[in-house]
């Protein structure tokens, strides 16, 4: 294959992803995004494989086979509700290519034709090798510290030590020192002393970020697999892989900055230590506050004469699966004629784009979902609110409680509507364990069940 022909194909291929990307962007473009994001890498694998420098096939083959195989019956049997943890886990699986892949090219230099005039490795090489080291490692290990904390293996609890700030500090200083003592010495315990305190710094930065800034621990690592993946490029010389690299890493930036933003943090506050863990880092305890329970006839009868009901999917509503009967909840009231939209926060759930999952896969027409901004200020002109499973998204002390440590987070004003209808397991705080005052509120009554089951006595109820 010629290399005309190779730059060629890797145009095509990085135009896909663009196109891929933008796909992405929108709800009703999202299955077409991702055919055509399939399609460039497939040109990319192919086009790689045919090279005329790749001498052998039996360990390509064998890769793509098993690799293939496993990320098939992944995707087959992956819970909706393990899906940010999988994300997590997937990304970490690129930072240990991205080392994996210097240190081949670190003790065989000449396979990768990186070696300069004088037979050793060129100091941009060295940068290159240095940057995709360090910032692979960090990718590692601090998506394997996400995937603990999401999956429950470890708390959620922020983990924060005296001195913790002026540690990080020094590990990167010390970072920097060896990559500037790298490029000038090609000793292999400089090398490893910079992989080792580069997964050491990235176990470190994920530790003291707490349960509610997990979306934008999801999001960061995801920018930071595809600044390895440009790292990976560069090392093999591929432009494919720099570019789609450089795609993922900067959307992913800019998705890091959204999620802040939705939350109204800066990205260093998150960093430099999050708020929130499980349900046991519940703040003081307040007593026993009285609050309004409700059953499935209750909540049947006031929807059915509603004329306007706004639903605000969370995490509860992925853990009970309950999102296709939702839908025919959602399909019965319509047929009563009542109106029914569904309001989705930026932060819902546990990773960027978790609710919008979830409702596509249910197949809600994309024209009755609506984000933060746009559907806000309906609220207070519904007839019913009804929240299924998310909690601090919808806590009132985040707008009212200047002592909250949510506070100044945007949030869905759903107490603002007639009647809140708040689907609930228990009376727990959320993953950020802070307790929601929207629970004791005069017009909210609290449905104590799991979500599928309640929601399905609705819909005989109806």
């Amino acid at each position: 294959m010629s290399a005309n022909f190779t730059a060629l194909a890797y145009l095509v291929s990085a135009i896909l992803f663009v196109l891929a990307l933008r796909g992405l962007s929108s709800p009703d473009s999202s299955r077409r995004g991702n055919i055509m994001g399939m399609a460039g890498m497939a040109i990319a694998i192919i086009v790689t494989i045919l090279r005329p420098d790749v001498l052998s096939y039996e360990w390509i083959i064998g890769g793509i086979v098993v690799g293939g195989a496993i990320g098939a019956v992944i995707a087959q049997r992956i819970a909706m509700t393990a899906m940010p943890q999988l994300v997590a886990a997937f990304h970490s699986l690129v930072g240990l290519a991205a080392v994996l892949v210097a240190a081949a090219a670190f003790y065989n230099p000449d396979a990768y034709g990186i070696l300069g005039a004088n037979g050793e490795l060129t100091v941009l090489s060295r940068v290159e090798m240095s940057i995709g080291i360090v910032v692979g490692a960090i990718t590692f290990s601090g998506s394997i510290i996400a995937f603990t904390k999401l999956q429950g293996l470890v708390s959620g609890n922020p983990v924060i030590f005296p001195g913790q700030h002026f540690v990080n500090l020094l590990i990167g200083l010390a970072i920097v020192a060896l990559i500037i003592w790298f490029c000038l010495d090609l000793d292999p315990t400089i090398f490893w002393a910079m992989t080792i305190l580069a997964f050491v710094i990235g176990f470190l930065i994920i530790i003291p970020i707490g349960g509610a800034d997990m979306p934008v621990v999801v999001s960061m690592l995801n920018s930071y697999s595809g600044w390895a993946a440009a790292g990976i490029g560069f090392t093999l010389e591929n432009t494919a892989l720099i570019i789609v690299g450089a795609l993922v890493g900067s959307s992913g930036a800019i998705l890091s900055y959204i999620m802040c933003k939705a939350m109204n943090r800066s990205f260093f506050s998150v960093i430099l230590g999050g708020f929130g863990g499980d349900t046991a880092a519940a703040g003081p305890d307040k007593g026993d506050r009285p609050y309004k329970a409700g059953s499935a006839d209750d909540a049947a009868f006031i929807m059915k004469n509603a004329g306007k009901v706004i639903i605000v999917p969370g995490y509860g509503l992925a853990v009970a699966q309950a999102q296709h009967a939702l839908r025919e909840m959602v399909d019965a009231l319509k047929e009563e004629g009542v109106e029914v939209v569904y309001a989705i926060h930026p932060v819902a759930g546990r990773m960027p784009g978790h609710m919008n999952v979830l409702l596509a896969e249910a197949q809600v027409p994309y024209d009755e979902v609506f984000e933060l901004e746009e559907i806000n200020s309906d609220f207070s002109g519904a007839d019913v609110a009804l929240v299924v499973g998310a909690n601090d998204v919808t806590n009132p002390a985040a707008r009212d409680d200047p002592s909250s440590p949510i506070y100044g987070m945007p949030i869905l004003d759903v107490d603002k509507a007639r009647t809140v209808l708040f689907v609930k397991r228990s009376m727990s705080s959320g993953y950020a364990g802070i307790d929601n005052d929207l629970f004791y509120k005069d017009n909210t009554m609290m449905l104590l069940a799991d979500a599928k089951k309640m929601v399905e006595d609705i819909i005989k109820a109806l």
